[in-house]
């Protein structure tokens, strides 16, 4: 599975009124995350994303990613259980119109990521 979400950053987006990406993603494990800042922003718009009232992304907290033209990528391995699958990405600029920032994230089922249990690794390695 791949998500998208997109926002142009307008000025009302605001750090104090940020604009609020709801991201309602599926059950799975999140191995890719792109944030994509078109050139344009500057590295005035600024994105954080959270589960439920915890910063995800970037992991120091109260710091936010940035860029112009840039595409900040990483792999993750982040499990979401079924009924707590949405992402909140909180975008917002300098109080001018800004370009355009995409999200998207890379899902796959825990099972094609992590074929077997620990307890089955090791039963396998000890040849049970």
């Amino acid at each position: 599975m791949f998500y998208v979400y997109d926002h142009p950053v307008v000025a009302a987006d605001i750090e104090s009124s940020p604009h609020e990406e709801t991201m309602q993603l599926g059950a799975g494990v999140i191995h890719q995350v792109d944030v994509l800042f078109q050139t344009g922003c500057n590295h005035l718009a600024h994105v954080q994303i959270f589960l439920g009232g915890y910063q995800l992304w970037p992991s120091n907290r109260g710091k936010t990613m940035r860029g112009n033209a840039t595409v900040v990528s990483f792999r993750e391995f982040l499990e979401l259980k079924p009924g707590d699958s949405t992402l909140t990405g909180l975008i917002w600029g300098d109080g001018n119109d800004l370009a355009e920032i995409i999200i998207q994230i890379g899902m796959l089922p825990k099972r094609i990521l992590q074929p077997l249990s620990f307890d089955e690794l090791l039963s396998a390695a000890s040849g049970m």
